[in-house]
């Protein structure tokens, strides 16, 4: 799909094109990890690993599920929102917020592998964005932003002192800048570093689609400090270029991840070179005469220490992106595969390379769009085509089971059981949300079209495909303030029966889930309010593969 490495030396912007929001990273020897915003899919945190920056494989997750159990069902916008990962005296910590529960953390010895009980060390809604810090007298602090949705306010960072292993919180809450105050309006997303006597903290302001980089910076940990923006759009096409991560190499280089809102694809990750002027960073490359850098498009590699022989070694430095395609042959579910909230085991089954996907009862009036039990993915490119083959023998009475689009604008196109008969339904929606409180009001029509009755005895797959086409660009008003260049999406799914004849059911244009990019995925549900004797049944998901237009 989308690779961010040339092969040349050089890499090219977005690193990521995919929906890895709310980007924090960090350097442990040789190895890069980064994690990302999840909000109500589960699994939670995905943990992301390279070996140059430019290379990234998801390998594994720090939470199997949402805590808290009224994320049992999907609660769009809400869960974990921005993380930080940091490594203190041989243990990994990540600290995420749940703008309605609290401040939470995790802890592993071993990013690859279990990560531990979360535990809320801040009970209560409107802090959120946090960054731990270990100064060197042993001390620990937490830096966070506020949610005005659930506080009353925005733009305000806090710090506050932690106890030294990091697991709860000591001291006053201090507020330590105003955005309101200082034309940084919607700061937020601190992450807190140290350097040559200075406490840093980088935060992003001015809004996801419109802002620009920030840093503060202070001789006391508390405070005052002073800011400078050190990265803004300029001229590049890269609008909000904030929000991530500053990290190095082995060889003594600086490197700054963020993100990039892009519509309908997400929150997609760049990579800028970064270099100091009077103590402060510069993020980019600055035009003469400036202070801030703008986005670059295209630019060498990092420089890790490696020769160019030793670079060479596909196995230990391979040009990759993270994974999209499955034929489920593995003992378990593939890292890209996220739910549309906290999953239960009887769900699915891998089986004899084939994914087997048990209808779940639906709720009366749940639309589409909340089913708890998709099985979704990130677009993993600008434009790309996915064919997913399905068995339906397993169906029985009542159940329905196919491919979906999710975002505010929503999509499926699904085969039913109804008697003898097997229908391909036309399914679409729009995901209505409040400005400060999410909850779904969709409205769903659908169009049936019915399939030869000798079709499933006989064993055959269906075969849907999900088209991603970006059809022009154009220009977005945020809030009285024009973003440039959005790209327009279109989002096409048809069905067949032999793999090779297409006949379209349906096309809508793409828009951005709560928070999130557009996730396509199957579903496989049962109407309870059908019975049938057999009781509910099942499909079987023989592969997925994705290609590029």
């Amino acid at each position: 799909m989308w690779i961010a490495d040339l092969k040349n030396g050089n890499y090219r912007n977005p690193i990521l094109y995919a929906d890895y929001s709310d980007p924090d990273a960090i350097r442990v020897g040789e190895d890069y990890f980064m994690i990302a915003s999840s909000f109500c899919n589960a699994p939670a945190i995905p943990i992301l690993h390279s070996k140059d920056l430019v290379n990234w494989k998801v390998v594994n997750y720090a939470l199997q599920n949402v805590p808290e159990f009224r994320y049992r069902n999907p609660i769009h916008g809400c869960g974990v929102w921005a993380p930080a990962i940091r490594y203190h005296e041989g243990t990994y910590y990540i600290y995420f917020p749940m703008p309605d529960e609290g401040i939470y953390v995790t802890t592993a010895k071993d990013p690859f592998g279990e990560w531990s009980k979360p535990v809320n060390i801040r009970p209560g809604a409107g802090w959120i964005d946090p960054c731990p810090f270990w100064d060197e007298d042993g001390k620990a602090y937490l830096v966070a932003g506020v949610a005005k949705s659930r506080i009353g306010y925005k733009s305000v960072l806090h710090m506050v002192e932690m106890q030294p292993d990091g697991l709860g919180l000591i001291g006053e809450e201090v507020k330590i800048f105003d955005g309101n105050l200082n034309d940084q309006v919607t700061i937020e997303g601190p992450k807190l570093y140290k350097r040559n006597g200075w406490y840093y903290i980088f935060a992003p302001a001015g809004g996801v689609k419109t802002g620009w980089q920030t840093v503060l910076r202070s001789r006391d940990i508390f405070g005052p400090y002073e800011y400078k923006v050190v990265m803004r759009q300029g001229d590049s096409m890269v609008n909000v270029p904030h929000q991530g991560a500053w990290v190095d190499t082995v060889t003594g280089e600086d490197w700054f991840i963020h993100f990039q809102d892009v519509y309908a694809a997400g929150r997609i990750c760049h990579l800028q070179p970064m270099h100091w002027e009077e103590d402060w960073p510069v993020i980019g490359v600055a035009k003469p005469g400036c202070e801030y850098g703008e986005p670059v498009a295209e630019y060498r590699k990092p420089d890790i220490g490696k020769s160019p022989e030793e670079l060479a070694d596909t196995g230990r430095y391979p040009v990759c992106c993270p994974d999209a395609d499955d034929d489920f042959e593995g003992e378990s579910l593939g890292l890209q595969w996220q739910w549309n909230a906290n999953p239960s085991q009887d769900w699915y089954a891998l089986e004899n390379g084939r994914l087997r996907l048990n209808a779940v009862d639906t709720t009366p009036l749940r639309p589409v769009g909340d089913y708890r039990n998709l099985l979704l993915q990130k677009w993993p490119a600008p434009e790309f085509a996915c064919v997913t083959k399905m068995y339906l023998e397993g169906m029985q009475e009542g159940d329905t089971a196919g491919c979906v689009s999710l975002g505010m604008n929503y999509s499926a196109v699904a085969v039913s059981k109804k008697g003898a008969e097997m229908v391909v339904k036309q399914i679409r929606g729009t995901q209505h949300f409040d400005c400060d409180v999410p909850y779904t009001d969709e409205n769903v029509s659908e169009v049936a079209v019915l399939l030869p009755s000798d079709f499933v005895e006989e064993g055959q797959a269906v075969y849907f495909k999900y088209t991603v086409k970006c059809t022009g660009y154009t220009r977005h008003e945020e809030l009285s303030i024009p973003v440039e260049h959005v790209p327009q999406e279109e989002i096409t799914i048809a069905f067949s029966l032999d793999g090779e004849h297409y006949e379209h059911a349906l096309t809508i244009d793409a828009k951005a889930g709560r928070w999130v990019g557009v996730k396509n995925g199957v579903f496989c549900m049962h109407d309870n309010t059908v019975k049938s004797e057999q009781g509910k049944g099942f499909v079987s998901v023989d592969r997925v593969k994705y290609t590029s237009l």
